[in-house]
């Protein structure tokens, strides 16, 4: 099984942001971050809208 072995990265990730929040860095122009903030916005612009799913019109 995959993640059952899988080898434990957070350490390694909290190192980077660590390193990157040091430098002062802000969070939207780190590499990973930028997949956080998009569907995020997209589902406040449709609730804005006045939808309340991802997708169609309900």
């Amino acid at each position: 099984m995959g993640l059952v072995d899988a080898p434990n990265k957070v350490p390694e990730h909290q190192r980077f942001y660590q390193h990157q929040y040091k430098q002062h860095v802000r969070l939207w122009k780190i590499v990973r971050a930028h997949d956080v903030p998009r569907p995020t916005l997209y589902m406040m612009g449709r609730k804005a809208a006045g939808y309340n799913t991802w997708f169609g019109k309900n």
